[in-house]
């Protein structure tokens, strides 16, 4: 398994380390809808552990015994302070970097587990299951309305702005810190946008946020 380190745009490594990945699940009413589930009334979270990180600019590689594996873009949050039952104030001062994440999904996996009411953590947290990008130092970001997207092979399939989501970032890292502390290193999942699909060997994907940073990526 490859070692994962954070890293920041210039490609100097944030020294924290690694965390839990939180995620939450349905913060996008048309992603909720485009899966025929629940817009739900509270944020819906998972965690992703630590080995499911590697850095989303090496190839993407995933198990191919295990059905449909799809593609989630999501803007991901690098904390830098501890936060347990902290204000939005308090949030938005722990922030240290944002970046973006694929948060693969094996579909028909999950499909099953939701079937029988099982956790997802089988289709979520798997090796691999959390490519990360570089971050972006969190004062270059506008405070509303950050902006990213996903093209593969040059098409565009996925474009995100947190003025869309459900629960915005700075109520939803509060929320998350109520539940259960944060910590430096630990990354937030914010939710992905409509758009999702299965992932095939030999796809391009490339990811930009806000014009500030560009990845991209291939399936193997």
């Amino acid at each position: 398994m490859q070692n994962y380190q954070h890293l920041w745009k210039d490609g100097n490594p944030v020294h924290l380390p690694l965390g839990k990945i939180v995620c939450i699940g349905r913060n996008y009413a048309e992603h909720a809808r485009e899966l025929n589930n629940p817009v739900p009334d509270e944020p819906l979270l998972f965690i992703k552990p630590s080995t499911a990180a590697v850095h989303l600019t090496r190839p993407l590689d995933f198990p191919r015994d295990r059905g449909s594996v799809h593609f989630e873009t999501e803007l991901a949050v690098l904390i830098g302070r501890p936060l347990t039952n902290a204000s939005t104030a308090e949030a938005k001062a722990a922030i240290l970097g944002y970046g973006l994440a694929l948060d693969l999904t094996l579909r028909d996996v999950q499909s099953q587990l939701k079937e029988k009411g099982q956790p997802w953590e089988r289709a979520k947290a798997f090796d691999g299951a959390c490519p990360l990008s570089p971050f972006v130092p969190a004062e270059l970001l506008p405070e509303d309305n950050i902006h990213f997207t996903l093209d593969i092979d040059g098409e565009r399939r996925q474009t995100g702005d947190t003025r869309d989501m459900l629960h915005p970032v700075l109520e939803l890292i509060a929320h998350m810190s109520s539940q259960f502390t944060l910590l430096p290193g630990d990354v937030v999942l914010t939710g992905t946008p409509k758009g999702v699909g299965p992932l095939q060997a030999g796809q391009t994907l490339s990811l930009e946020l806000e014009k500030l940073l560009f990845v991209e990526t291939k399936v193997v």
